[in-house]
């Protein structure tokens, strides 16, 4: 009897940099911590080696995990979203001397791969002979570009990807070999409760509170469309929601707090629709999807990649960019079937995910150990 061996992939030893400005811990402050704290996570259950080089206070690995955080920043320097010039500065100066620190640790220490989760120009100068895989989560940042535009080609040790076609194109100038790799959640771990009760007549929104999310366009929206509104998120910027959220709220557009996924997952299944509003090209949008896997149809803006993500089935795009236009996708949203809502969010899967990441890092990888074994 012929035995035949099937090859696995053997396990990587992976530096992972993250985006310096919140700790990846729960609740999330945002997105690309959601992103990062699941990616490291579920790398290390894939069985690789993974190193998390992030601010202080960072904990996104599970009981038994052999993943590790290393802090490269204190927990209690503050970023601001919008300082004056020479607060600007001085962030600047302190976030690339701290992922310099981190870019050196990942350097020294014999990973096989580094995934650059950041949004620093740092590793984009100091990785260059380093087998890398930069993620792109936002559209195109003029401190990255600049570094970018100077070279003349590529490093073959470096794969770039983004999360939607909308954000590719956006960066396609300087990267046309740029690989579009859509963000995944996991999806049970959204999944509404059965027998979950419909609140008619309510939405919710989540996210960053932020002016280029589009809370208070939201509020209008649902005011229009006769919808109770309830809110949930970090307040990223006090001046903006002091000046124009704070007094919209009342007994019909309520503010919850920042509330963890449990919570969350609780009040966006119980809606009957969940409104996305930015104002800024949304290079994704995880919280559509998380609200597309809660089976909950999703009234949207038409901007940046909102349209990939609902399709025709996860929920309904507004036919511009006013509360009017926004109010009238809500009452189209509201009548959507629930069950189309969440089989459009099953093309979103962090499996999906992953593994196109570990196929890009396939094609970098084995000429670095060839590299190693030639020597």
């Amino acid at each position: 009897m012929a035995f035949h061996v099937v090859d696995t992939p053997a396990p990587l030893r992976i530096a992972v940099l993250a985006h310096l400005h919140y700790p990846i811990c729960p609740p999330y402050a945002g997105g690309m911590e959601s992103h990062t704290a699941h990616l490291v996570k579920d790398l290390s259950d894939r069985g690789h080696h993974v190193t998390l080089f992030a601010k202080e206070g960072s904990n996104p690995f599970g009981p038994g995990s052999e993943g590790k955080a290393v802090g490269v920043l204190a927990e209690t320097f503050t970023v601001q979203g919008y300082p004056d010039e020479d607060r600007r500065n001085h962030q600047h100066h302190v976030l690339d001397s701290s992922m310099q620190d981190a870019v050196r640790k990942a350097r020294d220490g014999n990973f096989d791969v580094v995934i650059n989760n950041s949004l620093s120009p740092v590793p984009h100068v100091h990785l260059r002979n380093i087998p890398t895989l930069h993620i792109l989560h936002t559209p195109p940042l003029p401190r990255i570009t600049a570094v970018i535009s100077k070279r003349s080609s590529t490093s073959q040790m470096h794969r770039f990807a983004t999360v939607s076609e909308s954000n590719s194109r956006a960066w396609k100038q300087w990267l046309p070999e740029l690989h579009v790799i859509p963000n995944g959640i996991d999806l049970d771990a959204w999944c509404g409760e059965p027998g979950n009760r419909i609140n008619p007549g309510t939405a919710a929104w989540t996210g960053r509170i932020t002016p280029e999310k589009g809370l208070h366009v939201a509020i209008a929206a649902a005011r229009d469309a006769g919808m109770k509104l309830a809110i949930a998120g970090p307040v990223q910027d006090k001046e903006y929601f002091n000046s124009l959220i704070a007094p919209n709220l009342d007994q019909d557009i309520e503010y919850l707090g920042h509330l963890g996924q449990e919570e969350l997952k609780t009040l966006i299944s119980s809606r009957e629709v969940f409104i996305s509003s930015p104002l800024w090209a949304e290079p994704f949008g995880l919280t559509t999807l998380e609200a597309m896997a809660s089976s909950t149809p999703v009234a949207a803006l038409p901007s940046g990649a909102m349209g990939e993500i609902i399709g025709t089935s996860g929920g309904a795009l507004a036919d511009g960019s006013d509360s009017a236009a926004l109010a009238a996708a809500v009452l189209r949203a509201a009548k959507m079937d629930r069950e189309a809502v969440r089989q459009r969010a099953m093309l979103f899967t962090r499996e999906r995910m992953l593994d196109g990441y570990e196929a890009l890092i396939d094609q970098i990888v084995p000429r670095v150990r060839s590299a190693r074994q030639n020597r």
